[in-house]
């Protein structure tokens, strides 16, 4: 019998051992997907790439409550995520910087315009490490007058002492670095404002060269002053010991390069160094110093540059 190869040998089938490793395969994913989903996990999620993390580079940032001002006002600075404080300038001065206690890394800055500072166009430069910014500014003028004083042949003659000087303008350039005032300040006494902040001033005739650096009150002889914002007794002076153009005299300093003087008065009720709040009794008005009738004298200076204390008033100072 003739032989046909062909129908002697099986059918042909696919691999043999491939099938069954397929099986195999097929049979361990399927394990797989049940395990997962037991566990209430998705595939996709054993799957997923972790994210890559990129921190973003905090940028130092400066801003000013205004570019505007007016000759004896003062910017608000602020200066952002800044890791250490920064150098700020303005008209050639550097001021101090601070950091907010309740929002890190932001430095506040008061920059005072001196009350003779020519109006015009300038720039408040900062700089910390390798970064710096600049931003313009324009001084205008404050459009005050000029007062003609007539003072009496008793008190036309004064001059501060040297000790008057050197005591009252130290004090008035404190830089303690605790902010102790917490809102906006008083009046320091309830009687009528006489002459206000930035007026240049003629003593009897004479050139005009200097400029009223406080707000008078006309209060009555006697009459309290009230601290205007919690602070700390710098100085107490009196006329006896050499105050002789300040008359009896109390700095207090609020903290921050900011402090205040009371100038003229008839009683000191304050010690140096002594704590005081808002609105307590320092002192009572006076006419002692170079000065035409009773009345307080109130300064507040910003690194000690004087400037207009209505704003301390009418204002949040940060």
């Amino acid at each position: 019998m003739s032989g046909d190869s062909s129908l002697t040998q099986p059918p042909s089938h696919p691999d043999t051992a491939s099938c069954i490793i397929e099986a195999m395969n097929n049979m361990r994913l399927l394990n797989l997907l049940s395990l997962l989903l037991s566990l209430n996990l998705s595939f996709s999620t054993c799957l997923a790439v972790e994210p890559v993390k990129v921190e973003s580079k905090e940028v130092t940032i400066l801003s000013l409550d205004r570019t505007k001002i007016k000759q004896g006002e003062f910017f608000q600075a602020l200066i952002k995520n800044a890791n250490k404080p920064p150098r700020i300038w303005f008209n050639s001065k550097e001021f101090p910087s601070y950091e907010i206690i309740c929002s890190p890394k932001t430095y506040r800055v008061l920059i005072p315009v001196e009350n003779m500072t020519n109006p015009g166009k300038y720039s408040i430069l900062a700089k910390l490490d390798s970064w710096e910014q600049k931003i313009p500014v324009e001084v205008t003028d404050n459009g005050k007058g000029v007062s003609k004083i007539t003072l009496s042949p008793d008190k036309a003659d004064l001059y501060p002492t040297e000790k008057e000087l050197n005591y009252v303008g130290r004090n008035l350039h404190i830089t303690s670095p605790t902010k102790l005032w917490r809102s906006k300040f008083i009046y320091p006494s309830k009687a009528d404002r006489s002459s206000p902040f930035g007026v240049k001033r003629s003593y009897n005739g004479g050139p005009v060269d200097s400029y009223h650096k406080g707000l008078d009150f006309a209060g009555e002889m006697g009459s309290p002053v009230y601290a205007p914002a919690d602070a700390r007794v710098l100085l107490t002076g009196y006329e006896k010991d050499g105050f002789v153009v300040h008359g009896n005299t109390i700095i207090l300093d609020h903290g921050q390069s900011v402090t205040s003087i009371y100038m003229h008065l008839s009683k000191i009720d304050v010690k140096e160094g002594q704590p005081v709040k808002q609105g307590d009794k320092i002192g009572e008005v006076g006419h002692t110093g170079v000065s035409t009738g009773p009345h307080l004298h109130w300064g507040v200076y910003l690194s000690g540059v004087s400037t207009e204390p209505e704003l301390f008033v009418k204002q949040e100072v940060l």
